[in-house]
């Protein structure tokens, strides 16, 4: 073949890798025949089976039944988190990359039954509506070099952690208390600070729009895209000209149009996706303000840094708005022209209105 590699080569690759992570998970498990449950069931999860249930699963590795790796993933103690920070060290060997960007976002898992953990009447994207469902969130590593989940944690109703027969049940933790959806996404991205996990950005919608996220990332030294909503009340402080006051969907609607600048988020299934931009400052703040918690502290304040804080919005053709709050991250002077311009439009522009030009996607 005249370029990449064969089929033979891949396949060795694929074998190698496969030996390597089985390697790298089998003292998570107490004993042996467990490792080997969690290998067969790896193994079935990566195969071609058209549809993976408990008993196809079980008859691709060999079993009479299920019932061995309904054991594994139900009855058997074992470490998750150690195999969660195995795929994140893994996903940083090889994905690794200075400006990736954490996105945070949450999925259901619709259930007809309400003995699984977590399970409830809840929202979920899944299905668009409340209905009878687990709910998890996630954190996916994204760079140049491609992506990957990095993290997860399951929601827990209050219905669920005020009934400690239930958690019991379900084999809970005694010290789990109620989180909201916010709060475990601010622990999953302060794990991945922790463990060293390379990233500039992080994205989210208007559920992780909240303040809690917003200072932990401004302290960490990180830049932050969170969805709001349109009813979200923007104030800017310390700048001179055209102060930024009211509700976002205001301030969306009362624009000049010659402060839009029109960007493309790439190619879609149905062409080209233009959005046009609206960048509002509400701020510059001194980096010494906000210092990471970790040893670059003294290190960051040695230099004079810019915090560009501010908002951009979404405009589309049906006059539906989405809102974004951002935060640049800290820069210091050279570095940070040259950045707000790339990621921001240009430095001063008093907006930058994302507008869909074909199409309609939901706002949110």
């Amino acid at each position: 073949m005249t370029g990449g590699a064969s089929v033979e080569e891949t396949l060795s690759l694929t074998v190698e890798g496969l030996r390597a992570v089985k390697e790298k998970i089998r003292p998570l498990f107490g004993q042996a025949r467990v490792a080997v449950s969690a290998e067969h069931y790896l193994e079935t999860l990566l195969g071609n089976l058209p549809r993976k249930t408990g008993w196809q699963r079980a008859e691709a590795a060999g079993d009479e039944g299920p019932w061995r790796q309904q054991a594994l993933l139900g009855r058997t103690q074992w470490d998750a988190d150690g195999l969660r920070d195995i795929v994140r060290d893994h996903v940083q060997i090889t994905l690794g990359d200075e400006d990736a960007v954490l996105v945070i976002d949450e999925t259901g898992f619709l259930k007809k039954g309400k003995a699984s953990c977590g399970v409830g009447r809840q929202y979920t994207g899944s299905a668009g509506k409340i209905t009878n469902c687990q709910v998890g969130v996630f954190a996916a590593y994204v760079s140049s070099q491609g992506h990957a989940f990095v993290d997860r944690a399951l929601y827990l109703p209050k219905a669920w952690t005020s009934d400690p027969v239930r958690l019991s049940a379900a084999s809970v933790p005694a010290d789990v208390t109620f989180a909201t959806k916010p709060s475990l996404a601010r622990q999953m991205i302060e794990r991945g600070l922790q463990a060293g996990l390379p990233f500039e950005w992080v994205a989210a919608d208007s559920v992780y729009g909240v303040g809690e996220i917003e200072m932990s990332l401004r302290h960490a030294a990180k830049g932050y895209v969170l969805g709001v909503a349109g009813s979200h009340w923007f104030n800017s402080w310390g700048l001179g000209e055209r102060p930024v006051a009211g509700e976002a969907r205001d301030i969306a609607r009362d624009a000049p149009e010659e402060d839009w600048v029109s960007l493309s988020a790439g190619h879609g299934t149905k062409g080209d996706r233009q959005y046009d931009w609206l960048w509002c400052p509400l701020a510059e703040l001194e980096g010494a303000d906000y210092t990471p918690a970790d040893n670059r502290g003294s290190v960051l304040k040695s230099v004079y840094l810019a915090w560009p804080m501010g908002f951009q919005i979404l405009k589309r053709r049906s006059a539906r708005r989405t809102l974004w709050r951002t935060g640049c991250g800290l820069q210091t002077i050279p570095e940070h022209s040259a950045r707000l311009s790339q990621s921001c439009g240009s430095p001063g522009r008093s907006a930058s209105l994302r507008h869909r030009r074909s199409g309609t996607n939901r706002a949110s």
